[in-house]
Protein backbone atom coordinates (compact mmCIF):
# COMPACT_ATOMS: atom_id res chain seq x y z
CA UNK A 1 0.00 0.00 0.00
CA UNK A 2 1.34 3.43 -0.92
CA UNK A 3 1.73 5.67 2.09
CA UNK A 4 -1.16 8.01 2.83
CA UNK A 5 -0.15 11.12 4.74
CA UNK A 6 3.09 9.38 5.69
CA UNK A 7 1.59 6.21 7.25
CA UNK A 8 2.88 2.72 6.36
CA UNK A 9 0.56 -0.30 6.23
CA UNK A 10 1.62 -1.34 9.74
CA UNK A 11 0.87 2.15 11.05
CA UNK A 12 -2.47 2.16 9.22
CA UNK A 13 -3.45 -1.17 10.83
CA UNK A 14 -2.36 0.05 14.25
CA UNK A 15 -4.26 3.31 13.73
CA UNK A 16 -7.49 1.55 12.70
CA UNK A 17 -7.21 -0.74 15.74
CA UNK A 18 -6.69 2.30 18.00
CA UNK A 19 -9.74 4.05 16.53
CA UNK A 20 -11.94 0.96 16.94
CA UNK A 21 -10.82 0.45 20.56
CA UNK A 22 -11.45 4.10 21.37
CA UNK A 23 -14.91 4.04 19.82
CA UNK A 24 -15.62 0.81 21.69
CA UNK A 25 -14.83 2.68 24.93
CA UNK A 26 -17.33 5.39 23.97
CA UNK A 27 -14.74 8.03 23.14
CA UNK A 28 -15.48 10.71 20.56
CA UNK A 29 -13.40 10.83 17.39
CA UNK A 30 -12.05 14.21 18.47
CA UNK A 31 -10.73 12.73 21.73
CA UNK A 32 -9.31 9.68 19.93
CA UNK A 33 -7.50 11.93 17.44
CA UNK A 34 -6.07 14.01 20.30
CA UNK A 35 -4.86 10.96 22.21
CA UNK A 36 -3.40 9.27 19.15
CA UNK A 37 -1.65 12.50 18.15
CA UNK A 38 -0.13 12.82 21.63
CA UNK A 39 0.95 9.16 21.67
CA UNK A 40 2.58 9.30 18.22
CA UNK A 41 3.87 12.89 18.30
CA UNK A 42 1.77 13.84 15.30
CA UNK A 43 -0.40 16.91 14.83
CA UNK A 44 -4.04 16.36 15.72
CA UNK A 45 -5.13 17.86 12.38
CA UNK A 46 -2.82 15.49 10.53
CA UNK A 47 -4.30 12.48 12.36
CA UNK A 48 -7.85 13.64 11.57
CA UNK A 49 -6.98 14.24 7.90
CA UNK A 50 -5.38 10.81 7.67
CA UNK A 51 -8.46 9.15 9.12
CA UNK A 52 -10.73 10.66 6.46
CA UNK A 53 -8.19 10.07 3.67
CA UNK A 54 -8.02 6.40 4.67
CA UNK A 55 -11.80 6.00 4.76
CA UNK A 56 -12.09 7.59 1.32
CA UNK A 57 -9.50 5.18 -0.14
CA UNK A 58 -11.74 2.12 -0.18
CA UNK A 59 -11.07 1.62 -3.88
CA UNK A 60 -7.67 0.34 -2.70
CA UNK A 61 -7.72 -3.42 -1.94
CA UNK A 62 -5.21 -3.10 0.94
CA UNK A 63 -7.26 -0.35 2.56
CA UNK A 64 -10.41 -2.48 2.24
CA UNK A 65 -8.54 -5.33 3.90
CA UNK A 66 -7.39 -3.09 6.77
CA UNK A 67 -10.94 -1.80 7.31
CA UNK A 68 -12.55 -5.26 6.96
CA UNK A 69 -14.60 -6.19 10.01
CA UNK A 70 -14.72 -2.62 11.33
CA UNK A 71 -17.70 -0.32 11.23
CA UNK A 72 -15.57 2.61 10.11
CA UNK A 73 -17.17 4.37 7.15
CA UNK A 74 -16.69 7.75 5.55
CA UNK A 75 -19.85 9.81 5.67
CA UNK A 76 -21.13 11.46 2.53
CA UNK A 77 -20.55 15.18 2.95
CA UNK A 78 -23.25 17.45 1.57
CA UNK A 79 -21.67 20.47 -0.12
CA UNK A 80 -22.58 23.95 1.14
CA UNK A 81 -25.16 25.84 -0.91
CA UNK A 82 -24.23 29.31 -2.17
CA UNK A 83 -26.46 30.83 0.53
CA UNK A 84 -24.81 28.76 3.26
CA UNK A 85 -21.36 29.63 1.92
CA UNK A 86 -22.13 33.36 1.94
CA UNK A 87 -23.55 33.14 5.48
CA UNK A 88 -20.42 31.31 6.71
CA UNK A 89 -18.09 33.75 4.97
CA UNK A 90 -19.95 36.81 6.29
CA UNK A 91 -19.63 35.57 9.87
CA UNK A 92 -15.92 34.76 9.46
CA UNK A 93 -15.31 38.20 7.93
CA UNK A 94 -17.24 39.95 10.74
CA UNK A 95 -15.19 38.17 13.37
CA UNK A 96 -11.96 38.86 11.49
CA UNK A 97 -12.81 42.57 11.40
CA UNK A 98 -12.88 42.45 15.24
CA UNK A 99 -9.35 41.04 15.35
CA UNK A 100 -10.33 37.36 15.66
CA UNK A 101 -8.16 34.91 13.71
CA UNK A 102 -9.76 32.81 10.96
CA UNK A 103 -9.01 29.68 12.97
CA UNK A 104 -10.77 31.06 16.06
CA UNK A 105 -13.66 32.38 13.93
CA UNK A 106 -14.34 28.99 12.32
CA UNK A 107 -14.02 27.28 15.71
CA UNK A 108 -16.61 29.69 17.16
CA UNK A 109 -18.85 29.18 14.14
CA UNK A 110 -18.59 25.37 14.32
CA UNK A 111 -19.35 25.41 18.05
CA UNK A 112 -16.38 23.14 18.81
CA UNK A 113 -17.17 20.56 16.09
CA UNK A 114 -13.72 19.77 14.64
CA UNK A 115 -15.02 18.27 11.42
CA UNK A 116 -17.32 21.20 10.73
CA UNK A 117 -14.57 23.65 11.69
CA UNK A 118 -12.28 22.05 9.11
CA UNK A 119 -14.98 22.29 6.45
CA UNK A 120 -15.57 25.99 7.23
CA UNK A 121 -11.85 26.71 7.19
CA UNK A 122 -11.33 24.89 3.89
CA UNK A 123 -14.32 26.69 2.34
CA UNK A 124 -12.97 30.07 3.44
CA UNK A 125 -9.48 29.38 2.08
CA UNK A 126 -10.86 27.97 -1.14
CA UNK A 127 -13.02 31.04 -1.79
CA UNK A 128 -10.17 33.37 -0.78
CA UNK A 129 -7.84 31.82 -3.35
CA UNK A 130 -10.33 31.17 -6.18
CA UNK A 131 -12.99 33.86 -5.71
CA UNK A 132 -11.43 36.92 -4.05
CA UNK A 133 -14.10 39.10 -5.69
CA UNK A 134 -16.75 37.21 -3.72
CA UNK A 135 -14.94 38.03 -0.49
CA UNK A 136 -14.77 41.70 -1.48
CA UNK A 137 -18.51 41.73 -2.31
CA UNK A 138 -19.38 40.16 1.05
CA UNK A 139 -17.14 42.59 2.91
CA UNK A 140 -18.92 45.51 1.26
CA UNK A 141 -22.31 43.97 2.10
CA UNK A 142 -21.20 43.74 5.74
CA UNK A 143 -19.90 47.33 5.70
CA UNK A 144 -16.31 46.20 6.19
CA UNK A 145 -13.24 47.79 4.63
CA UNK A 146 -12.08 45.50 1.84
CA UNK A 147 -8.98 47.53 1.04
CA UNK A 148 -5.62 47.08 2.67
CA UNK A 149 -6.06 50.59 4.03
CA UNK A 150 -8.02 49.24 6.98
CA UNK A 151 -5.18 46.93 7.89
CA UNK A 152 -2.63 49.71 7.39
CA UNK A 153 -4.62 52.06 9.62
CA UNK A 154 -4.70 49.39 12.34
CA UNK A 155 -0.94 48.79 11.99
CA UNK A 156 -0.33 52.56 12.22
CA UNK A 157 -2.38 52.74 15.42
CA UNK A 158 -0.47 49.79 16.90
CA UNK A 159 2.88 51.34 15.95
CA UNK A 160 1.85 54.70 17.43
CA UNK A 161 0.74 53.02 20.66
CA UNK A 162 4.02 51.10 20.81
CA UNK A 163 6.02 54.31 20.35
CA UNK A 164 4.07 56.04 23.12
CA UNK A 165 4.50 53.08 25.47
CA UNK A 166 8.19 52.84 24.64
CA UNK A 167 8.70 56.54 25.33
CA UNK A 168 6.71 56.30 28.56
CA UNK A 169 8.73 53.28 29.68
CA UNK A 170 12.02 55.06 28.97
CA UNK A 171 10.87 58.01 31.12
CA UNK A 172 9.80 55.63 33.88
CA UNK A 173 13.17 53.83 33.77
CA UNK A 174 14.99 57.17 34.10
CA UNK A 175 12.78 58.17 37.04
CA UNK A 176 13.27 54.82 38.80
CA UNK A 177 17.03 54.87 38.17
CA UNK A 178 17.25 58.33 39.76
CA UNK A 179 15.10 57.16 42.69
CA UNK A 180 17.30 54.08 43.24
CA UNK A 181 20.41 56.29 43.21
CA UNK A 182 18.82 58.70 45.71
CA UNK A 183 17.75 55.84 48.01
CA UNK A 184 21.19 54.22 47.75
CA UNK A 185 22.85 57.53 48.72
CA UNK A 186 20.42 57.99 51.64
CA UNK A 187 21.06 54.42 52.77
CA UNK A 188 24.82 54.99 52.72
CA UNK A 189 24.38 58.22 54.68
CA UNK A 190 22.20 56.48 57.30
CA UNK A 191 24.75 53.67 57.70
CA UNK A 192 27.47 56.27 58.24
CA UNK A 193 25.35 58.10 60.83
CA UNK A 194 24.62 54.81 62.69
CA UNK A 195 28.32 53.94 62.64
CA UNK A 196 29.21 57.38 64.03
CA UNK A 197 26.63 57.03 66.81
CA UNK A 198 28.03 53.64 67.79
CA UNK A 199 31.62 54.85 68.04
Amino acid sequence: MAKINGYSREEAESFVKYICQGKGQGKTLTRIFEEYAAATHRAKGSVRNYYYALLKSTDNAEVREILKGTSLRAEDVRPFTDEETDKILREILRQKSKGVSVRRAVLNLADGDDKLMLRYQNKYRNVMSKQPERIERLMKECGLDSSDGGRQALEDKINSLYDRLNSSLKDEVKRLTALVKKLTDENSLLKLQVKNLQS
